[in-house]
């Protein structure tokens, strides 16, 4: 399962085939990580592909999303999803335990999110040690979720947020484009793993949120393949602690 998913994923994103993955005894930064993966493809990517992805990427840069999401000094919106057990998470109740890190990824099908998710995962005694609570969310269903935190060992809570709603109220999502579309669609189903036939997705986001609702820093960007490293999430999580403090 593992390395099928991952072969999939590196025609998908990267144009090229995954033959192993990162290892994660090396540098732990998820930069290394996704220099590894690149180093281990046994074929160049696609032009032709490579050029559609990039083009997608522009456009969306370009849409006004990043100017219009959720980003630091808002109030996070409030939310419940099942996690991959169905029982419901709400924000509001985790900010009373202490400051949330709350994550976007596309779906186990992407390398990128799923390399973000492991170094995530590797880091997680640091978060904990931080007193911040790691959450992901994703708009695929609860068992496609489940799949992606089992095969990560994933210790923190992996939320569903199908039909991307919650997604919706923080400014992050985005309809693909007819030819990123049929990219996807030469290898997946994304309504397979999302539930409908929308054929939207959120932008890879990442932020801290202090137990006021605040949001107090927020990684966005419109290229999926640059995420918010864990060391820079752990740091504003500590920053925010001695403010509080």
């Amino acid at each position: 399962m593992k390395l099928k998913t991952l072969f999939f994923a590196g025609i998908l994103t990267a144009g090229c085939f995954l033959v192993s993955a990162p290892d994660s005894h090396a540098d732990e930064s998820y930069k290394a990580q996704v220099k590894l993966m690149k180093k281990n493809s046994a074929k160049k990517p696609d032009p032709a592909r490579t050029q559609d992805f990039e083009r997608g990427i522009q456009e969306l840069a370009e849409s006004g999303i990043l100017e219009k999401a959720v980003k630091k000094g808002d109030a996070a919106p409030d939310f419940t999803l099942p996690d991959i057990q169905g029982n419901p998470v709400t924000l509001s109740e985790l900010l009373k335990k202490g400051p949330v890190v709350l994550v976007w990824y596309r779906g186990g099908w992407c390398p990128y999110c799923n390399l973000h998710l492991q170094t995530l995962q590797n880091a997680l005694p640091d978060f904990q040690a931080a007193g911040a609570q790691l959450v992901a969310v994703s708009p695929e269903l609860p068992a496609k979720t489940e799949i992606t935190s089992q095969k990560h060992t994933l210790g923190f809570p992996v939320l569903s947020d199908q039909g991307n709603k919650t997604a919706s109220a923080y400014g992050l999502v985005f309809t693909l484009p007819d030819y990123v579309s049929k990219r996807y669609h030469q290898f997946f189903n994304i309504e397979e793993y999302n539930g409908d036939k929308s054929e939207t997705l959120p932008l890879s986001a990442s932020y801290v949120i202090g137990q006021d609702g605040k949001v107090t820093y927020a990684f966005l960007d419109a290229d999926y393949k640059k995420r918010a490293e864990p060391k820079t999430l752990i740091k504003k999580v500590k920053k925010l602690q001695r403010k509080a403090a």
